[in-house]
């Protein structure tokens, strides 16, 4: 029986292919529905699919149920408290810091400051740092890496994933002598669609890993491990044993508000081995929203008003990110996103980078390393001085000069040596630090342009919260407040100060931004990642960092397609065309949490097929999105995802029995893709008829 119902992008069936396999079921109306169709050319899109686009206000969230306590001491498990212990890390590219507050003392944030080779010198963070000594015991499968365990993540999990391969001994953060080879920088490299800084090779990296025998998760993994095993160890120090073992502990981790999809899921899949949770437990946020949660609670006293728009530029030791938010609510306090979120590799280790050119071409290349080869501890205690003083403390007005300690070496007029120091002139200082400041004040400023717009007043930016390692810094503190606060007008005179002829709009206005620093602005992110674990989201709307998208085929249309692309369909019985593209969100629109974005397929089945289709998730990081894939000719079309739905969960009756005019029987069922934008992390899930019916799997590129 023939059924009179539009078709769209039908899965294949084999007695009505064109060789490939591949071609789907023809109309039997005579009128196609938005004419989609999947070629057989297609490249990324493993069935045959179509999708449109809604948002949709119903919400539907997995029921939460935590694994009972591990107590080896008895059968049963003590009880669980309601109160829980949440624990932010903040993974940084040079440092991490992690912070810990306890839900009934919610205003004790505590900064977790002694480490491991530290030498009892308290910090606020540990370097980011790790390395592989000779192989100790073979390692057998499912051998815990972690020794603690904590009632929401059992012992038994933590080494789930890892390779079963000799485990070698690591030292990390402060454990390493100065002439160690260690890998730094690690974390960069889990995002493969970011640039690297010209200071950390891949091939150097590469050879490290290869010669333990390791991957970069390995070594993520590795490094968060021994986080959450001194974590955990501190925590039990501080609350004792039968606290830890009846608490739950529940993990926030901060990312950068650049990274890609797939580098976001790899740090959960990191931070899922090292033993913080499975990756839906593990709470992903970015880090200057994690930053904004902390400082603008801190702002509020100070006039904070509906409608203020602020930045928050957080800027760290690798990266520097920026996020622009407008207050909608002042108690509760909630913003949203006001532009959207951009960085760059522009943060203070590139000054550490500089300071040793400097320091090479002061005293000469042999010397130079001479002194890093053989004098270790004098190199690393000039370098701790250009840190812990010279990058926060400079300040062109009230320091001349700047005597950097090198003791050991001989003095030398010339290249400014004297009695073990090597003396800086402010104007050298400077010059080390002025192309790394500009990169940032570029950054600032394209914020500023984004978030105000020409004549609307009410969207000009009220404030610059500079907060992270390098945002403890004082230069460039004042470059910034010189930029965006300038000083008021001169007084009124009848004498013209310029001439007639100049236009107004090679006038420079003054503006009245406020550059704030906040206290804490080290541990800003981190403090901000347990607030927001304990408070849940202050941020309302996000702007998408990209377009989002599925890809299609149409009839061709020889006004806007090339002749080239277009192939013949037996089935339809015309020319069609493959790869057109079908933007579900367009880059910078406001995404609320709450209200996910559903994609709408049509998908036919032969009575024995498999009822699991996989389909790709396109982003497009340019402003313009295309209206082809072309991902060759096109570097802004990234891969987001694969993404796997299983229709076996979905009652039959739900199908759509149908036959083509041919006789053919094929079964057809209409169903939603919901995806939800969140701080940090794309999640999917799949309906039908508004019914949960499950998560989508997401396979990473």
């Amino acid at each position: 029986m023939a059924i009179d119902r539009p078709l769209i992008a039908a899965s294949p069936v084999d007695s009505l292919t064109n060789g490939n396999g591949t071609e789907p079921f023809p109309k039997l109306n005579g009128n196609m529905m938005n004419d989609y169709e999947v070629s057989p050319k297609s490249t990324h899109s493993r069935n045959a699919s179509t999708a449109t686009t809604r948002t949709d206000t119903s919400v539907s969230t997995s029921a939460f149920q935590p694994p009972s306590p591990q107590t080896p001491s008895s059968d049963a498990p003590p009880p669980q408290r309601e109160d829980r212990l949440i624990v932010g890390v903040d993974f940084g590219t040079t440092y991490s810091g992690v912070a810990a507050v306890y839900t009934a003392n919610p205003d004790d944030i505590d900064i977790i400051k002694t480490w491991p080779g530290g030498n009892g010198i308290t910090s606020d963070k540990v370097p980011t740092e790790i390395s592989y000594t000779g192989p100790a015991e073979p390692a057998t499968p499912n051998t815990p890496t972690a020794t603690t365990s904590t009632p929401g993540t059992p012992v038994a999990q933590l080494s789930e994933g890892r390779a079963t391969q000799p485990e070698r001994a690591v030292k990390w953060g402060f454990q390493h002598r100065p002439e160690e080879q260690r890998l730094r920088c690690i974390k960069l490299f889990l995002d493969r669609n970011q640039k690297l800084p010209h200071f950390v090779s891949p091939l150097e990296t590469a050879a490290q890993l290869r010669a333990c025998n390791k991957t970069v998760m390995d070594a993520v993994s590795d490094y968060l491990t021994k986080l959450y095993e001194h974590t955990i160890e501190t925590l039990s120090r501080r609350y004792g044993d039968a606290f830890m073992q009846t608490t739950k502990l529940e993990f926030v981790l901060t990312v950068p508000a650049v990274w890609s999809d797939a580098a976001k899921n790899a740090t959960l899949q990191a931070a899922e081995r090292a033993g913080m949770g499975n990756r839906k437990e593990v709470v992903l946020v970015s880090e200057p929203e994690a930053a904004a949660v902390y400082t603008l609670r801190n702002v509020q006293p100070s006039g904070l008003k509906v409608g203020d728009n602020f930045i928050v530029c957080d800027a760290g030791g690798g990266t520097v990110d920026l996020i622009a938010y407008r207050v909608t609510s002042l108690s509760p306090l909630r913003v949203e996103e006001s532009a959207v979120g951009t960085g760059g590799l522009c943060g203070s280790a590139f000054l550490n980078y500089r300071f040793e050119d400097h320091v090479r071409e002061r005293i000469g290349k042999e010397r130079f390393d001479n002194m890093k080869e053989k004098k270790p501890k004098t190199w690393m205690m000039g370098l701790r001085y250009f840190e812990e003083f010279v990058k926060r403390n400079f300040n062109e007005e009230e320091h001349a000069e700047v005597n950097v300690p090198f003791p050991g070496l001989p003095d030398d007029e010339e290249a400014g040596l004297d009695s073990g120091f090597l003396i800086m002139s402010a104007e050298q200082v400077k010059a080390i630090f002025e192309p790394i400041v500009e990169q940032v004040l570029e950054l600032v400023e394209g914020q500023v342009n984004a978030t105000s717009s020409k004549g609307e007043a009410e969207r000009a930016v009220k404030g610059i919260i500079l907060v992270g390692g390098f945002g403890q810094s004082n230069y460039l503190y004042k470059k910034l407040k010189k930029h965006f606060n300038s000083s008021p007008p001169p007084p009124y005179t009848e004498t013209p100060t310029h001439s007639a002829s100049t236009s107004a709009s090679s006038l420079t206005l003054p503006r009245n931004v406020e550059v704030l620093q906040p206290m804490h602005a080290w541990t800003a992110v981190v403090r901000g990642a347990v607030l927001r674990g304990l408070e849940g989201g202050m941020v309302e709307k996000r702007k998408s960092r990209f377009h989002y998208g599925t890809s299609y085929a149409t009839v061709f249309d020889e006004a806007k397609h090339p002749i080239s692309d277009r192939y013949w369909s037996p089935l339809w019985e015309r020319w069609m065309i493959s790869d057109r593209m079908q933007w579900h969100i367009a880059k910078g629109t406001p995404i609320s949490s709450s209200t996910p974005i559903s994609f709408h397929y049509t998908r036919n089945f032969r009575p024995s097929q498999s009822l699991i289709v996989e389909d790709e998730l396109i982003a497009c990081s340019s402003d313009y999105a295309p209206d082809a894939y072309t991902p060759s000719t096109n570097p802004s079309l990234i891969n987001v995802c694969t993404l796997t739905t299983d229709l076996n969960s979905v009652p039959r009756s739900l199908f759509t029995r149908l036959t083509t005019t041919k006789g053919v029987e094929f079964d057809n069922l209409d169903f939603e893709l919901h995806m939800k934008i969140e701080s940090a992390r794309l999640v999917f899930e799949l309906r039908v008829d508004g019914v949960r019916y499950g998560d989508v799997k997401a396979e990473f590129t």
